[in-house]
């Protein structure tokens, strides 16, 4: 009986199977991919360049107009050590021009504040009529303090108890006539000299006097004397003006 004869090599390996032939076509394909995202990502490069070399081209302009004004700029800034430039003029016609009429606008509230009503508070958080128009009859005097210490520890200041309009009147007229004596006689030196508030250790505030004179006294003064307007009306007195005629005044015509 003739033997059948064994399959070749060649036969078997011939016979490859659909998952190898796959797996050798992706292998193929791979090389073409990569070369594919590559060059995807040249394109978005050179797009990139050119987007930023036009940008630069239309920021130039603009970028040496900025940088000739800070040239120009920088004779006006004192080098490190030097004394810096003088105002001209006085600091009290230039810093504080308004402190006439911003005293004349407390008067005035100080003198509507009703006798009687001391107690009188909007909200069991509030300070009473009294302590707040007591506080803002005296706040000239903390501009004093300012003018004439280099630091102030809060806490330690105590405040007059007035008892009548006529008092917190009397009494807001002797500060503030020395307080204007004192800008009056203001000089540069001591207007950008620092000046400190502390409480107890912990230092609250550190600036040249003029920025906190400006902040601690006149827009306080005008802070609290807001809060005045808002008690008067609530009482129904007539509410003075501060920046222009309220409800209660007759309106320019």
């Amino acid at each position: 009986m003739p033997k059948k004869s064994a399959p070749s090599k060649r036969s078997a390996t011939s016979k490859r199977s659909p998952t190898s032939k796959r797996a050798s076509s992706s292998k193929r394909a791979a090389p073409s991919k990569r070369s594919s995202a590559s060059k995807r990502l040249a394109r978005t490069q050179r797009s990139a360049r050119s987007k930023l070399s036009a940008l630069s081209k239309r920021l130039g302009p603009a970028k040496r107009s900025a940088q000739s004004k800070l040239s120009a700029l920088k004779r006006f800034i004192p080098s490190k050590g030097s004394t810096p430039p003088v105002p001209a003029g006085d600091p009290s016609t230039l810093l504080f021009g308004d402190l006439e009429s911003e005293l004349k606008t407390t008067r005035r509230f100080l003198e509507s504040v009703p006798d009687g009503q001391d107690d009188w508070r909007p909200h069991a958080k509030s300070k009473s009529l009294g302590e707040l128009a007591n506080h803002v009859a005296q706040l000239p005097g903390f501009g004093i303090l300012m003018l004439t210490q280099d630091e102030y520890v809060g806490g330690t200041r105590k405040e007059v108890r007035a008892t009548s309009s006529a008092e917190r009147v009397a009494i807001f007229d002797e500060v503030s006539g020395e307080l204007r004596r004192l800008i009056k006689g203001l000089k540069w030196e001591a207007a950008m000299s620092p000046w400190t508030l502390k409480f107890g250790d912990r230092v609250v505030a550190s600036a040249p006097r003029a920025n906190l004179l400006r902040s601690a006294f006149i827009s306080h003064s005008a802070h609290h004397r807001a809060q005045l307007g808002v008690y008067f009306r609530l009482l129904d007195v007539p509410v003075p003006g501060s920046y222009g005629p309220t409800a209660d005044e007759p309106r320019p015509s």
